[in-house]
């Protein structure tokens, strides 16, 4: 076991401060990895401030940050896919149980026996796991990917979470070409799922509640931009859509989207609302549309992204911080005032 700097929130209303972690040495199969850059997902933010306390219950102290990317140091002696100096990133999950039926189909991702980047229970050390707000992770190597060299690493960190987050459902939904696809929201996840469908080669079309940020959903790559608010501008969408991504988790009238499908069409929900959404039955039945969820992805498919990615050169796009701006961040994140996440630096961390 070795001490890492990294920073940790001490109770929901603490901020998040430069601390000391225990890490464990590396097993035979473990690999060390030197943490470049974490992204900041919102997912960390709620989990600080313990605001999924009923699903979730946040474990202090907490080490949030699950889009790791960095630099090989050591790896175990039975390692057999990566070696120091090697580019490495790891996500959401560092372990599942490897035997359920979700495992065995390289999904790992609904393992019921995961084990999470961040406040899930640590079975080397105890207490729970602590994420990529740190100088450096251990992780078992079959939870760790490959990056793309040729790629900018800060903006590769998003990738891990948001990117596959996006990704997955877009892949599952099948061949895209020339296909009608609507992304509902333009932050985080919505600026990479408008990324994702354009490079299947869909018709991308941004749903938004702000005119202001037609401009930059055509530079992500939209064809179309639809201030949701303008009624007369979603009526004429209605029943043309193939496949939508609702990216939003505020509360929202899901059946505006659902009108919007085609026969056979389907909404997939990737943002998480707080509150039930009411969902109309006529509104499913007439069409035979479709209404379903998504996370993440599992380890083979997160690879597969960042292929994609490389082959594409899809980044997320990022400002990147210093550790010590972090709860600035926090507080912007939650005004929607970052373009389109944001990147620690984990240089900074030496000097905190």
């Amino acid at each position: 076991m070795y001490q890492a700097k990294a920073y940790s929130a001490a109770s929901a209303t603490s901020p998040l401060a430069s601390t000391k972690i225990p890490r464990r040495d590396t097993t035979d199969r473990d690999v060390q990895i030197e943490i470049l850059f974490c992204g900041i997902c919102h997912s960390d933010l709620h989990s600080v401030r313990n605001e999924w306390s009923s699903i979730m219950p946040t474990v202090y102290p907490i080490v949030p940050g699950h889009e790791i990317v960095g630099r090989v140091t050591k790896v175990g002696s039975a390692v057999t896919k990566f070696k120091p100096g090697d580019l490495a990133g790891v996500g959401c999950l560092v372990d599942a149980d490897h035997t359920c039926p979700h495992c065995r189909d390289g999904l790992e991702q609904l393992c019921p026996n995961q084990t999470l980047t961040f406040n899930s229970p640590d079975k080397h050390l105890g207490g729970v796991t602590y994420g990529g707000y740190s100088e450096s992770i251990v992780v078992d190597e079959g939870f760790v990917l490959h990056l793309p060299a040729n790629l900018n690493l800060a903006g590769v960190a998003p990738l891990l979470c948001a990117g596959i987050t996006t990704y997955s459902p877009i892949r599952r939904w099948g061949d895209l070409r020339g296909k009608k696809v609507g992304v509902v929201g333009l932050g985080g996840l919505g600026h990479m799922g408008v990324k994702f469908a354009r490079a299947f080669g869909a018709h991308v079309v941004v749903f938004t509640t702000s005119p202001g940020k037609k401009e930059d959903a055509l530079r992500l790559g939209a064809h179309e931009v639809v201030v949701s608010r303008q009624a007369s501008e979603m009526q004429r969408q209605a029943g043309s859509f193939d496949f939508i991504l609702d990216t939003i988790s505020a509360d929202h009238d899901l059946n505006a989207y659902l009108h919007l499908l085609g026969r056979d069409g389907n909404l997939t929900l990737v943002g998480a609302p707080e509150k039930p959404l009411a969902v109309s039955a006529f509104a499913l039945l007439f069409g035979r549309k479709s209404l379903s969820g998504s996370i993440i992805g599992g380890i083979a498919e997160t690879q597969e992204m960042l292929d994609f990615c490389g082959q594409h050169n899809i980044t997320a796009d990022v400002e990147v911080i210093p550790i010590q701006k972090v709860n600035e961040a926090y507080e912007r994140l939650v005004k929607s005032e970052v373009k389109y996440r944001f990147a620690i630096d984990m240089a900074s961390l030496k000097s905190a």
